[in-house]
């Protein structure tokens, strides 16, 4: 009779998966773009505020984007801001040596001009109001930063995979729901960045099921079924998000069809073969959640449609 494999370890998992982590880090730099924050804020639209200058108030009439798009952009500006936070999340799983450490500190690098850039134009334009959001900065960095998965290795692969793709597709669509071509363009531009780190999470976990596919299986489904956005801890993360999914910018129809299902198609998981059992136990979990979470999100569109089709009727 077979004997049932044994679980890498986490060191093991680390050892085998260094060379890994070069590779796509040789790849990623190869593809990476230089670019710089300060092309892409329009600085001529600027004045000064009250304060120390003497300049004017900020009013909400300043602002020119839309409530549900300052919305957005809040709420992806003060999940950037945990930047050191995530820096020490990560390092913890993944070390600071070898490929390891270096991945480590080029992420972080390329991370850090996100919230630079968005910093910039929300202030210059006048988007937002810039005490309230220094404020909620303070609140939210001062919280700290836990991953729900702690120092779990396959399990912090697996969730940077999905939440680098997911901000991809916030940061994107929020840009197109500013009504602004600069911001817009801006969006894309952080979007791209946030795609490029999706593939070297995807591709480093699509190795880690060739060296342990059952173990690899279960970390995957344990952080699709309890996965939640960075900033959840942002204070009214829930009334934001809520306004965010009414507008269409980020919602579990975009969640479940433009962020896990790719990647899990990219990972073959449902056609996998080799798993131990309880990876097969894995999988046939979280086939059941993404039923689950695919009539959810058909049950919100459906409310949402009707919610629109209803304010039109009242001419709003």
């Amino acid at each position: 009779m077979a004997s049932t494999p044994v679980a890498k370890s986490r060191f093991e998992l680390l050892m085998e998966l260094e060379p890994v982590v070069e590779r796509e880090l040789d790849r990623h730099l190869s593809m990476a773009d230089e670019w710089f924050p300060h092309q892409y804020v329009p600085w001529s639209r600027g004045r000064d505020y009250d304060g120390p200058l003497g300049g004017e108030e900020w009013r909400p009439e300043d602002s020119a984007i839309s409530p549900e798009a300052r919305e957005a952009l809040i709420v992806n500006l003060l999940t950037e801001d945990n930047l050191p936070g995530y820096h020490y999340a990560i390092s913890r799983i993944f070390g600071r040596e070898g490929a390891w450490g270096a991945w480590v500190n080029r992420w972080t690098a390329e991370e850090n001009r996100h919230s630079t850039v968005i910093r910039d134009y929300l202030t210059v334009t006048r988007a937002v109001d810039p005490v309230a959001l220094e404020r909620a900065r303070m609140r939210h960095m001062q919280g700290g930063y836990e991953p729900d998965h702690g120092e779990d290795l396959l399990r912090g692969v697996a969730y940077v995979s999905f939440q680098e793709l997911a901000t991809r597709v916030s940061h994107r669509n929020t840009g197109k729901a500013s009504g602004d071509p600069v911001c817009e363009q801006m969006m894309a531009r952080v979007a791209k960045d946030e795609n490029l780190h999706m593939i070297f999470y995807r591709n480093l976990l699509e190795a880690a099921f060739q060296i342990d596919p059952g173990q690899t299986m279960r970390a995957v489904t344990d952080v699709v079924k309890a996965f939640q956005m960075p900033g959840h801890t942002i204070d009214g993360f829930l009334r934001k998000s809520v306004a965010i999914a009414n507008a269409g910018i980020y919602d579990l129809r975009l969640h479940h069809d433009d962020v896990l299902m790719p990647v899990l198609r990219k990972w073959k998981v449902f056609e996998m073969s080799g798993l131990t059992a309880e990876g097969e136990r894995a999988r046939q979990e979280l086939g059941e959640f993404l039923e689950q979470l695919d009539a959810a999100a058909t049950r919100f569109e459906t409310r949402r449609a009707e919610r629109r089709a209803r304010r039109a009727a009242r001419g709003e």
